[in-house]
Protein backbone atom coordinates (compact mmCIF):
# COMPACT_ATOMS: atom_id res chain seq x y z
CA UNK A 1 0.00 0.00 0.00
CA UNK A 2 1.30 3.45 -0.84
CA UNK A 3 2.47 5.21 2.27
CA UNK A 4 1.43 8.85 2.41
CA UNK A 5 3.76 11.14 4.22
CA UNK A 6 3.40 14.75 5.24
CA UNK A 7 6.51 16.34 3.89
CA UNK A 8 7.77 19.88 4.17
CA UNK A 9 9.04 20.60 0.68
CA UNK A 10 10.04 24.17 1.30
CA UNK A 11 13.45 23.35 2.74
CA UNK A 12 16.77 23.72 1.04
CA UNK A 13 17.82 21.07 -1.44
CA UNK A 14 19.79 18.32 0.23
CA UNK A 15 23.06 17.02 -1.08
CA UNK A 16 23.48 13.28 -1.33
CA UNK A 17 26.60 11.41 -0.39
CA UNK A 18 27.83 11.64 -3.94
CA UNK A 19 30.79 13.97 -4.33
CA UNK A 20 29.29 15.24 -7.58
CA UNK A 21 28.32 18.60 -6.09
CA UNK A 22 27.98 20.33 -9.45
CA UNK A 23 24.81 18.33 -10.14
CA UNK A 24 26.16 17.17 -13.49
CA UNK A 25 25.80 13.62 -14.80
CA UNK A 26 29.05 11.75 -14.26
CA UNK A 27 31.06 11.46 -17.45
CA UNK A 28 32.17 7.87 -16.84
CA UNK A 29 28.55 6.69 -16.89
CA UNK A 30 28.36 6.83 -20.66
CA UNK A 31 26.72 3.47 -21.46
CA UNK A 32 23.00 3.22 -20.74
CA UNK A 33 22.35 -0.04 -18.94
CA UNK A 34 19.79 -2.31 -20.54
CA UNK A 35 19.58 -5.12 -18.06
CA UNK A 36 17.68 -7.95 -16.47
CA UNK A 37 17.55 -9.56 -13.08
CA UNK A 38 17.92 -13.26 -13.89
CA UNK A 39 18.61 -14.51 -10.38
CA UNK A 40 16.20 -17.43 -10.80
CA UNK A 41 18.06 -18.89 -13.77
CA UNK A 42 20.13 -21.60 -12.05
CA UNK A 43 17.12 -22.85 -10.13
CA UNK A 44 15.12 -22.92 -13.35
CA UNK A 45 17.87 -24.86 -15.09
CA UNK A 46 17.82 -27.50 -12.36
CA UNK A 47 14.06 -27.83 -12.86
CA UNK A 48 14.62 -28.46 -16.56
CA UNK A 49 13.65 -25.11 -18.03
CA UNK A 50 15.28 -24.38 -21.35
CA UNK A 51 15.58 -21.10 -23.19
CA UNK A 52 15.32 -20.43 -26.91
CA UNK A 53 15.67 -17.47 -29.22
CA UNK A 54 12.83 -16.52 -31.52
CA UNK A 55 14.17 -18.93 -34.15
CA UNK A 56 13.83 -21.83 -31.71
CA UNK A 57 17.58 -22.25 -31.17
CA UNK A 58 18.48 -23.24 -27.60
CA UNK A 59 20.59 -20.79 -25.67
CA UNK A 60 22.02 -20.42 -22.16
CA UNK A 61 19.87 -17.72 -20.55
CA UNK A 62 22.59 -15.13 -19.92
CA UNK A 63 23.88 -15.44 -23.47
CA UNK A 64 20.32 -15.14 -24.75
CA UNK A 65 19.87 -11.90 -22.82
CA UNK A 66 22.93 -10.48 -24.56
CA UNK A 67 21.63 -11.72 -27.91
CA UNK A 68 18.39 -9.85 -27.18
CA UNK A 69 20.27 -6.55 -26.74
CA UNK A 70 20.94 -6.45 -23.00
CA UNK A 71 24.32 -5.42 -21.63
CA UNK A 72 23.87 -5.92 -17.87
CA UNK A 73 22.52 -8.37 -15.31
CA UNK A 74 21.30 -7.91 -11.75
CA UNK A 75 21.72 -10.73 -9.23
CA UNK A 76 20.33 -10.99 -5.71
CA UNK A 77 22.12 -12.58 -2.80
CA UNK A 78 20.64 -13.96 0.42
CA UNK A 79 22.58 -14.55 3.63
CA UNK A 80 21.82 -18.21 4.42
CA UNK A 81 19.00 -19.63 2.28
CA UNK A 82 19.59 -23.22 3.38
CA UNK A 83 15.85 -23.67 3.92
CA UNK A 84 15.23 -22.56 0.33
CA UNK A 85 17.54 -24.78 -1.67
CA UNK A 86 20.58 -22.55 -1.15
CA UNK A 87 19.63 -20.64 -4.28
CA UNK A 88 20.98 -17.07 -4.40
CA UNK A 89 23.62 -17.78 -1.78
CA UNK A 90 27.18 -16.57 -2.36
CA UNK A 91 28.22 -19.63 -4.37
CA UNK A 92 25.18 -19.43 -6.63
CA UNK A 93 25.72 -15.70 -7.12
CA UNK A 94 29.30 -16.27 -8.23
CA UNK A 95 28.24 -18.89 -10.79
CA UNK A 96 25.79 -16.49 -12.43
CA UNK A 97 28.06 -13.45 -12.19
CA UNK A 98 30.91 -15.29 -13.91
CA UNK A 99 28.65 -16.12 -16.84
CA UNK A 100 27.78 -12.45 -17.28
CA UNK A 101 31.36 -11.24 -16.87
CA UNK A 102 32.59 -13.76 -19.43
CA UNK A 103 30.12 -12.26 -21.91
CA UNK A 104 31.35 -8.73 -21.18
CA UNK A 105 28.15 -7.76 -19.38
CA UNK A 106 28.06 -5.43 -16.39
CA UNK A 107 26.92 -6.88 -13.05
CA UNK A 108 24.73 -5.43 -10.31
CA UNK A 109 24.71 -7.18 -6.92
CA UNK A 110 21.48 -6.88 -4.92
CA UNK A 111 22.01 -7.52 -1.19
CA UNK A 112 18.74 -8.50 0.50
CA UNK A 113 20.33 -8.84 3.97
CA UNK A 114 17.91 -11.64 4.76
CA UNK A 115 17.88 -15.42 4.48
CA UNK A 116 15.15 -15.13 1.85
CA UNK A 117 13.04 -12.43 0.20
CA UNK A 118 13.29 -8.83 1.36
CA UNK A 119 10.74 -6.34 0.02
CA UNK A 120 8.20 -3.83 1.40
CA UNK A 121 6.23 -6.59 3.11
CA UNK A 122 9.16 -8.47 4.68
CA UNK A 123 12.55 -7.30 5.86
CA UNK A 124 13.42 -10.09 8.28
CA UNK A 125 16.82 -10.43 9.90
CA UNK A 126 18.90 -13.47 8.99
CA UNK A 127 18.53 -16.12 11.64
CA UNK A 128 22.20 -15.88 12.59
CA UNK A 129 21.95 -12.13 13.18
CA UNK A 130 19.01 -12.21 15.58
CA UNK A 131 19.84 -11.19 19.13
CA UNK A 132 22.93 -9.20 18.17
CA UNK A 133 23.45 -5.78 19.67
CA UNK A 134 23.84 -2.86 17.28
CA UNK A 135 27.62 -3.12 17.06
CA UNK A 136 27.34 -6.84 16.40
CA UNK A 137 24.65 -6.31 13.78
CA UNK A 138 26.76 -3.76 11.91
CA UNK A 139 29.74 -6.10 12.02
CA UNK A 140 27.66 -9.00 10.68
CA UNK A 141 26.35 -6.81 7.85
CA UNK A 142 29.81 -5.53 6.97
CA UNK A 143 31.39 -8.99 7.12
CA UNK A 144 28.69 -10.52 4.93
CA UNK A 145 28.97 -7.70 2.39
CA UNK A 146 32.74 -8.01 2.18
CA UNK A 147 32.70 -11.81 2.10
CA UNK A 148 30.31 -11.86 -0.86
CA UNK A 149 32.18 -9.16 -2.76
CA UNK A 150 35.56 -10.78 -2.09
CA UNK A 151 34.17 -14.05 -3.46
CA UNK A 152 33.32 -12.17 -6.66
CA UNK A 153 36.74 -10.52 -6.72
CA UNK A 154 38.44 -13.88 -6.32
CA UNK A 155 36.37 -15.17 -9.25
CA UNK A 156 37.48 -12.27 -11.43
CA UNK A 157 34.17 -10.40 -11.33
CA UNK A 158 34.01 -6.66 -10.64
CA UNK A 159 30.43 -5.46 -10.10
CA UNK A 160 29.59 -2.04 -11.47
CA UNK A 161 26.75 -1.45 -8.99
CA UNK A 162 25.94 -2.79 -5.53
CA UNK A 163 22.56 -2.43 -3.84
CA UNK A 164 22.58 -2.05 -0.07
CA UNK A 165 19.14 -3.53 0.64
CA UNK A 166 16.20 -4.35 -1.60
CA UNK A 167 13.06 -2.19 -1.81
CA UNK A 168 13.71 -0.72 1.62
CA UNK A 169 10.81 1.73 1.86
CA UNK A 170 9.97 0.17 5.26
CA UNK A 171 13.63 -0.08 6.19
CA UNK A 172 15.48 -3.37 6.61
CA UNK A 173 16.60 -5.78 9.32
CA UNK A 174 13.44 -5.31 11.40
CA UNK A 175 13.49 -6.16 15.09
CA UNK A 176 11.00 -6.00 17.96
CA UNK A 177 13.69 -4.20 19.97
CA UNK A 178 13.71 -0.60 18.76
CA UNK A 179 17.39 -0.18 19.67
CA UNK A 180 18.38 -2.63 16.92
CA UNK A 181 15.46 -2.21 14.51
CA UNK A 182 16.15 -0.85 11.04
CA UNK A 183 12.49 -0.07 10.32
CA UNK A 184 11.91 3.32 8.69
CA UNK A 185 8.40 3.59 10.15
CA UNK A 186 6.39 1.56 12.65
CA UNK A 187 5.56 -1.82 11.11
CA UNK A 188 2.27 -3.26 12.33
CA UNK A 189 1.86 -7.00 12.62
CA UNK A 190 -0.83 -6.97 9.92
CA UNK A 191 1.59 -5.25 7.51
CA UNK A 192 4.00 -8.20 7.49
CA UNK A 193 3.66 -10.42 4.44
CA UNK A 194 2.92 -14.12 4.69
CA UNK A 195 2.54 -14.38 8.46
CA UNK A 196 -1.24 -14.32 8.74
CA UNK A 197 -1.07 -11.75 11.52
CA UNK A 198 -4.14 -9.50 11.90
CA UNK A 199 -3.17 -7.32 14.84
CA UNK A 200 -2.75 -3.60 14.20
CA UNK A 201 -0.25 -3.33 17.05
CA UNK A 202 3.28 -2.25 16.18
CA UNK A 203 5.44 -5.34 15.69
CA UNK A 204 8.68 -3.73 14.56
CA UNK A 205 9.23 -0.16 15.82
CA UNK A 206 10.85 2.50 13.69
CA UNK A 207 14.38 3.73 14.22
CA UNK A 208 15.67 5.67 11.24
CA UNK A 209 18.91 6.41 13.05
CA UNK A 210 19.65 2.67 13.13
CA UNK A 211 18.63 2.33 9.47
CA UNK A 212 20.92 5.17 8.43
CA UNK A 213 23.81 3.56 10.27
CA UNK A 214 23.18 0.17 8.71
CA UNK A 215 23.06 1.61 5.20
CA UNK A 216 26.28 3.53 5.79
CA UNK A 217 27.91 0.38 7.18
CA UNK A 218 26.99 -1.43 3.97
CA UNK A 219 28.21 1.49 1.87
CA UNK A 220 31.63 1.51 3.54
CA UNK A 221 31.95 -2.27 3.29
CA UNK A 222 31.32 -2.13 -0.46
CA UNK A 223 33.95 0.56 -0.92
CA UNK A 224 36.52 -1.45 1.05
CA UNK A 225 36.36 -4.19 -1.56
CA UNK A 226 35.44 -2.28 -4.73
CA UNK A 227 36.23 1.40 -4.33
CA UNK A 228 34.69 2.31 -7.69
CA UNK A 229 31.45 0.37 -7.27
CA UNK A 230 28.33 2.53 -7.41
CA UNK A 231 26.29 1.98 -4.24
CA UNK A 232 22.51 2.06 -4.71
CA UNK A 233 19.72 2.60 -2.20
CA UNK A 234 16.54 1.11 -3.68
CA UNK A 235 12.86 1.85 -3.06
CA UNK A 236 9.66 0.65 -4.74
CA UNK A 237 6.86 2.82 -6.23
CA UNK A 238 9.10 4.91 -8.46
CA UNK A 239 6.20 7.18 -9.38
CA UNK A 240 5.76 8.41 -5.77
CA UNK A 241 7.68 11.67 -5.33
CA UNK A 242 6.45 12.16 -1.75
CA UNK A 243 7.75 8.76 -0.72
CA UNK A 244 11.21 9.41 -2.14
CA UNK A 245 11.41 12.90 -0.64
CA UNK A 246 10.45 11.63 2.80
CA UNK A 247 12.80 8.65 2.72
CA UNK A 248 15.92 10.30 1.35
CA UNK A 249 15.48 13.44 3.46
CA UNK A 250 15.33 11.20 6.53
CA UNK A 251 18.22 9.07 5.33
CA UNK A 252 20.37 12.15 4.83
CA UNK A 253 19.44 13.50 8.27
CA UNK A 254 20.49 10.18 9.78
CA UNK A 255 23.87 9.98 8.11
CA UNK A 256 23.01 7.57 5.32
CA UNK A 257 25.36 7.35 2.36
CA UNK A 258 24.59 6.42 -1.23
CA UNK A 259 25.85 7.10 -4.75
CA UNK A 260 22.73 6.37 -6.79
CA UNK A 261 18.99 5.97 -6.19
CA UNK A 262 17.34 2.78 -7.45
CA UNK A 263 13.65 2.56 -8.31
CA UNK A 264 11.13 -0.19 -8.95
CA UNK A 265 8.29 0.68 -11.32
CA UNK A 266 5.56 -1.80 -12.25
CA UNK A 267 2.62 -0.32 -14.19
CA UNK A 268 0.60 -3.52 -13.72
CA UNK A 269 0.82 -3.56 -9.92
CA UNK A 270 0.32 0.21 -9.73
CA UNK A 271 -2.94 0.01 -11.66
CA UNK A 272 -4.24 -2.80 -9.46
CA UNK A 273 -3.59 -0.68 -6.38
CA UNK A 274 -4.59 2.63 -7.96
CA UNK A 275 -7.12 2.07 -10.78
CA UNK A 276 -6.84 5.70 -11.85
CA UNK A 277 -3.24 5.08 -12.94
CA UNK A 278 -2.78 4.01 -16.54
CA UNK A 279 0.51 2.50 -17.60
CA UNK A 280 1.41 5.75 -19.33
CA UNK A 281 0.69 7.82 -16.23
CA UNK A 282 2.80 5.53 -14.05
CA UNK A 283 5.77 5.86 -16.41
CA UNK A 284 5.35 9.61 -16.85
CA UNK A 285 5.23 10.22 -13.09
CA UNK A 286 8.24 7.97 -12.64
CA UNK A 287 10.23 10.02 -15.14
CA UNK A 288 9.16 13.22 -13.38
CA UNK A 289 10.36 11.68 -10.11
CA UNK A 290 13.70 10.68 -11.64
CA UNK A 291 14.25 14.29 -12.64
CA UNK A 292 13.10 15.56 -9.26
CA UNK A 293 15.22 13.32 -7.02
CA UNK A 294 18.32 13.61 -9.21
CA UNK A 295 18.19 17.39 -8.76
CA UNK A 296 17.22 17.36 -5.08
CA UNK A 297 19.93 14.89 -4.04
CA UNK A 298 22.55 15.58 -6.72
CA UNK A 299 22.84 11.96 -7.80
CA UNK A 300 22.00 9.64 -10.67
CA UNK A 301 19.04 7.25 -10.75
CA UNK A 302 18.52 3.78 -12.20
CA UNK A 303 15.41 1.67 -12.73
CA UNK A 304 16.47 -1.60 -11.10
CA UNK A 305 13.13 -3.39 -11.45
CA UNK A 306 10.26 -3.30 -13.89
CA UNK A 307 8.05 -5.79 -15.70
CA UNK A 308 5.03 -6.05 -17.96
CA UNK A 309 2.17 -8.55 -18.09
CA UNK A 310 2.95 -11.72 -20.05
CA UNK A 311 0.39 -14.07 -18.48
CA UNK A 312 -3.29 -14.31 -19.21
CA UNK A 313 -5.37 -13.00 -16.31
CA UNK A 314 -8.97 -13.47 -15.21
CA UNK A 315 -11.21 -11.93 -12.58
CA UNK A 316 -12.29 -14.32 -9.81
CA UNK A 317 -14.49 -13.03 -7.00
CA UNK A 318 -13.51 -9.50 -7.89
CA UNK A 319 -9.78 -10.25 -7.82
CA UNK A 320 -7.52 -10.38 -10.88
CA UNK A 321 -5.49 -13.59 -11.04
CA UNK A 322 -2.94 -15.00 -13.48
CA UNK A 323 -3.91 -18.26 -15.19
CA UNK A 324 -0.42 -19.46 -16.09
CA UNK A 325 -1.26 -19.33 -19.80
CA UNK A 326 0.43 -17.06 -22.33
CA UNK A 327 -1.18 -13.63 -22.51
CA UNK A 328 -3.13 -12.63 -25.64
CA UNK A 329 -1.06 -10.80 -28.23
CA UNK A 330 -2.78 -7.48 -27.58
CA UNK A 331 -1.58 -7.66 -23.97
CA UNK A 332 1.96 -8.50 -25.07
CA UNK A 333 1.99 -5.65 -27.60
CA UNK A 334 0.81 -3.20 -24.95
CA UNK A 335 3.60 -4.43 -22.69
CA UNK A 336 6.09 -3.88 -25.50
CA UNK A 337 4.76 -0.36 -26.05
CA UNK A 338 5.04 0.55 -22.38
CA UNK A 339 8.47 -1.03 -22.02
CA UNK A 340 9.73 0.82 -25.09
CA UNK A 341 8.30 4.05 -23.71
CA UNK A 342 10.00 3.58 -20.34
CA UNK A 343 13.40 2.95 -21.90
CA UNK A 344 13.03 5.85 -24.36
CA UNK A 345 11.92 8.30 -21.67
CA UNK A 346 14.76 7.27 -19.37
CA UNK A 347 17.30 7.75 -22.15
CA UNK A 348 15.96 10.96 -23.64
CA UNK A 349 14.08 12.92 -20.98
CA UNK A 350 16.11 12.72 -17.77
CA UNK A 351 19.02 15.02 -18.71
CA UNK A 352 21.34 12.02 -18.65
CA UNK A 353 20.50 11.26 -15.03
CA UNK A 354 18.77 7.90 -15.51
CA UNK A 355 21.52 5.38 -16.09
CA UNK A 356 19.57 2.30 -17.05
CA UNK A 357 16.52 0.03 -16.92
CA UNK A 358 16.47 -3.54 -15.59
CA UNK A 359 13.63 -6.00 -16.25
CA UNK A 360 12.90 -8.26 -13.28
CA UNK A 361 13.11 -11.97 -14.17
CA UNK A 362 12.12 -11.73 -17.87
CA UNK A 363 13.04 -15.40 -18.36
CA UNK A 364 9.99 -16.40 -16.31
CA UNK A 365 7.19 -18.15 -18.17
CA UNK A 366 3.55 -17.71 -17.15
CA UNK A 367 3.46 -21.33 -15.98
CA UNK A 368 6.31 -20.59 -13.55
CA UNK A 369 3.77 -18.70 -11.46
CA UNK A 370 4.99 -15.16 -12.08
CA UNK A 371 2.90 -13.19 -14.55
CA UNK A 372 5.24 -10.30 -15.34
CA UNK A 373 8.08 -12.16 -17.02
CA UNK A 374 8.67 -11.71 -20.73
CA UNK A 375 8.89 -15.27 -22.12
CA UNK A 376 6.28 -17.65 -23.45
CA UNK A 377 5.54 -21.04 -21.98
CA UNK A 378 7.63 -22.66 -24.73
CA UNK A 379 10.70 -20.76 -23.51
CA UNK A 380 10.93 -18.08 -26.19
CA UNK A 381 11.09 -14.30 -25.67
CA UNK A 382 7.88 -12.38 -26.24
CA UNK A 383 7.75 -9.14 -28.21
CA UNK A 384 8.28 -7.27 -24.93
CA UNK A 385 11.98 -8.14 -25.16
CA UNK A 386 12.22 -6.35 -28.51
CA UNK A 387 12.13 -3.12 -26.50
CA UNK A 388 15.80 -3.63 -25.62
CA UNK A 389 17.05 -3.69 -29.19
Amino acid sequence: MKILHAIALAGLLLTSCSENVNNEPSEKEDVFAKGADISWVTEMEQKGNKFYNSAGEERECTALMKELGLNSVRLRVWVDPKDHGNWCNTEDLVVKAKRAAKLGMDVMVDFHYSDWWADPGQQHKPQAWKGLDLAGLKKALADHTKDVLNALKNAGVTPKWVQVGNEIRPGMLWDEDASVSGASYDIRACDVKGMGWTSTEVKYPKNFAVLGGLITTGYKAVKEVFADAIVIVHLDNGYDKDLYTWFFDELKKNGGKWDMIGMSIYPYWTKLEHPEYTGDRTIEECIANVNYVSQRYFCDVIIVETGMQCSESVIKNGVEEFTGKDAPQEVIQEGKRLMSKLIKECQENTQGRCKGVFYWEPECRPADGYGLGAFTNDGKPTAIMESFK
